[in-house]
């Protein structure tokens, strides 16, 4: 296993691990954009959906433990992120969560798994209220459901090296490499002013849920998951402590497989997928 990279140093440096020739890649259109999507392994499905302004190669320490988990794993870069246009209508949770259901008729996907991270996470949740035939289940990793959820913003040097490392992807895989500014605007007003379910919608979701939440999240609310885990018929509430790294994965993987979450490989909780360490979401390997 490669050493932690708490402070994400390497990871403003040389982003996560490079994803492999997918079997199948390519674009949808979909109402007013071109979603970049790529396909690996076979097996029952499972969506990885990144957070605001990544894309999918943040996945890329976290492909190899589901893959040798059985599963088939679709990666999907939202709308106007990575290799994905958009066109000149605000962003929105609803219009993204579309935008995953396109992929998946382009796909032959009838069900799938989803694993989400930040805005993907809303994105995830959203299909689980609103196309439930679709979604098998649903790892939900530090978001909000509505703008209640989060902590005030308090810039950090590891929140810099994200937003560094973001800048320098965008401009790689972008159809719009000079526009990093406006795309950060842009998502910005989405992320402060969306999503706005209250605890009625969650209370109608019917597939099984994971609420993640990691011990130093910078930008959700404690309180908030639980909330989450409360509203949301039996989901689960999984916190990742801060130990030693066998001592976090133990538990962690004992709580996720009474949950149907079965581990293949190490969690290195605190932050977020890729914000962390480099096996981060391993334990997802299997949901459901």
């Amino acid at each position: 296993m490669e050493p932690h990279d708490d402070e994400l140093i390497r990871f403003e440096a040389q982003g996560a691990a490079p994803l492999p020739p997918a079997s199948t890649e390519g674009h949808v259109e979909h109402d007013g954009a071109r979603i970049w999507y790529a396909s690996w392994g076979a097996g029952p499905p499972v969506i990885l959906l990144h957070g605001g302004l990544g894309h999918s190669g943040n996945w890329g320490y976290q492909l190899a433990a589901l893959l040798g988990s059985g599963r088939r794993v679709v990666l999907i870069d939202s709308r106007g992120h990575g290799r994905s246009t958009r066109d000149i209508r605000p962003y929105s949770y609803e219009l993204m969560a579309a935008d995953v259901l396109a992929v998946m008729d382009e796909l032959a996907l009838e069900k799938a798994a989803f694993v989400g991270w930040s805005d993907g996470a809303c994105i995830a949740l959203i299909l689980a209220m609103t196309a439930p035939s679709r979604v098998e289940g649903v790892f939900f990793f530090a978001c909000n459901m509505d703008p209640s959820g989060t902590l005030e913003f308090h810039p950090t040097a590891v929140i810099d090296r994200c937003f560094a490392r973001h800048a320098r992807d965008y401009a790689a895989l972008s159809a719009t490499p000079d526009d990093f500014t406006a795309f950060v605007e842009a998502v910005s007003l989405m992320m402060r002013t969306e999503p706005n379910y209250q605890a009625s919608d969650l209370a109608g979701i019917k597939a099984p849920v994971a609420i993640v939440l990691g011990e130093h999240d910078e930008f959700i609310r404690p309180e908030y998951a639980d909330y989450l885990a409360r509203s949301i018929p039996d989901a689960r509430m999984i916190c990742l402590k801060t130990d030693d790294l066998s001592q976090r994965c133990q538990p962690f993987c004992a709580a996720a497989a009474a949950g149907g979450v079965q581990c293949g490989g190490a969690v290195l909780p605190g932050r977020d997928p890729f914000m962390n360490n480099p096996s981060g979401l391993a334990c997802v390997s299997r949901y459901l």
